[in-house]
């Protein structure tokens, strides 16, 4: 059986600007273009690092098909300029794809299998959509009633977790006000600035009268989710999107208070870090960023997937050895704002407390955007640089799952 021998340590960690997918930044960028970038970003912050010591590249992605289908970790690896010695594998597990690819990299490395691995995480919503290009769900999931969850849209099951957990229309759009309050701060104070890798974006626009494509060129360098001219009053207008506050019949239903506003958005990004042992990390003259501590992932009823941390947190925080007053930043990744307070208000009653200006103190997915399977590697990336720039010791990311799922993983400044 195999055991932790040895430490794995993050020695580069960053990310893209986040692009609102189908009108944004990316929208005619390729997935592996975005991960090509992220990862020789990752790579130049260890220049003394020798990459054919890397072992393997594991990158989440949320729907591995189409454009960014045909194993892309393998693919980007090689664009990125790589050694042919050097794997990939794309792994999936929905939102949590990210944050399970820097865990399998750190196990590999903390039993003793590897060196020095690469962990990233894509996704291009523009160009794959949710669910896919050709979304087959099993006719067994029917069957019986307690699978039909499996087959429920995410806004859905966040009405059931707002009814559940009663959690009110007025807190929602209170919270995803709040996101967009701290994201538009942080960028203001250039907090992003650490973790965030700039991005050339080569537009292609047609002259309609010579028939010639003119070539422009733009850097972007912050996320494009926060809006400035969010308001209660606004967010308070939207109408819900996933499920009527009545039936046909003029019946209340108890739901009907999601909407696009305190939803997470739907975008494209990447991010990568680069993982090393002790060993590597004196061979190669590397500066440990932070140590992976502990991962933990947790089934919970798929109709319900927004309460998923409320599981997976506590198990994390046990590994780890530690309580949530031990944790100096949390990422919480905001898919709904219902979800979100159900997480951080069920945890309070079970005397886990999440200090709230430590959860997500630069906003999250409702304002900055949350691109699928690339948003654990990036959550990471912010972790590491938002502990290091406070001083913070342990830090954590943490997202519910589609289908019924949690994932939370620590890791602390080194």
């Amino acid at each position: 059986m195999a055991k932790q021998v040895q430490e794995a340590y993050i020695c580069a960690a960053t990310r893209l600007p986040i692009g609102k997918s189908g009108r944004g930044y990316y929208k005619n960028t390729r997935p592996d273009e975005m991960l090509v970038r992220a990862m020789q970003a990752a790579l130049a912050q260890v220049p003394t690092l020798d990459p054919a010591a890397i072992e393997d590249a594991i990158v989440g992605c949320s729907f591995p098909e189409g454009e960014q289908g045909m194993n892309i970790a393998r693919v980007g690896a090689v664009l990125a300029g790589l050694p042919n010695s050097v794997g990939g594998v794309t792994v999936n597990r929905y939102c949590a794809s990210g944050i399970t690819a820097l865990q399998m990299a750190a196990d590999r490395i903390r039993v003793g299998e590897a060196e020095v691995m690469i962990a990233a995480g894509v996704e291009s919503m523009s160009m794959v959509p949710m669910g896919g290009n050709k979304p087959s769900l099993s006719p067994a999931i029917f069957e019986r009633d307690a699978n039909i969850g499996i087959a429920y849209g995410m806004g859905l099951t966040a009405e059931k977790v707002a009814q559940q957990w009663k959690v009110s229309r007025e807190d929602q759009d209170a919270f995803a006000l709040e996101s967009h309050r701290r994201a538009l701060a942080a960028i203001e104070a250039g907090h992003f600035k650490a973790e965030m890798t700039p991005f050339e974006i080569l537009e292609r626009v047609p002259n309609l009268a010579t028939g010639e494509i003119t070539l422009k060129k733009r850097l972007v360098d912050i996320d494009e989710g926060p809006r400035k001219d969010t308001s209660l009053e606004g967010l308070g207008k939207l109408k819900p999107v996933f499920a009527a506050p009545k039936d046909p019949t003029g019946k209340a239903t108890g739901m009907g208070s999601v909407t696009a506003g305190n939803s997470s958005q739907t975008s494209d990004g990447a991010g990568a870090l680069i993982v090393a042992s002790e060993a590597a990390v004196k061979r190669f003259g590397l500066t440990p960023l932070a140590r992976f501590v502990s991962f933990t992932v947790r089934g919970v009823p798929p109709e319900i997937m927004g309460i998923g941390p409320i599981e997976a947190i506590p198990a994390a925080l046990k590994l780890a050895g530690i309580t949530a007053a031990d944790l100096d930043w949390v990422e919480l990744n905001e898919a709904f704002a219902a979800q979100s307070l159900a997480v951080l208000n069920d945890l309070d009653s079970k005397g886990i407390v999440l200090d709230r200006a430590k959860v997500n103190p630069n906003g999250g997915a409702i304002a900055l955007g949350h691109p699928l399977g690339a948003t654990g590697a990036i959550r990471a990336a912010s972790v590491i640089h938002g502990l290091r720039r406070t001083g913070g010791k342990y830090g954590m990311v943490t997202m519910c799952v589609g289908a019924g799922q949690g994932a939370a993983g620590i890791l602390e400044r080194v």
